[in-house]
């Protein structure tokens, strides 16, 4: 196996990784801002008013988008494995 199939499969991974892991970060953070606002506007500072929400959101959106998440990983699955041959040369 050349160099060169190892970067592209490490690319390729990490390009799925990237692309899965996205959304959920995409929620946590938007969550967090959220929350951060309006603590600061409350005046709030108890650490389980941020850690809850976040928890039950990421959660939530790992609940919603599972089949898409499940869809891409077996079509990424599905490529690596479909063609040997560029493991053997």
């Amino acid at each position: 196996m050349s160099s060169e199939v190892i970067v592209a499969l490490g690319q390729k991974t990490l390009e799925t990784a990237v692309l899965l892991a996205g959304p959920l970060l995409l929620v946590m953070a938007v969550i967090s801002v959220v929350i951060t606002v309006v603590q600061t506007l409350m005046s709030l500072q108890d650490a389980t008013i941020s850690g809850v929400p976040r928890l039950l959101a990421t959660a939530l959106a790992g609940i919603v988008l599972m089949p898409w998440m499940l869809r891409k990983l077996g079509i990424f699955t599905t490529q690596l494995f479909s063609d040997f041959r560029i493991w053997t040369q």
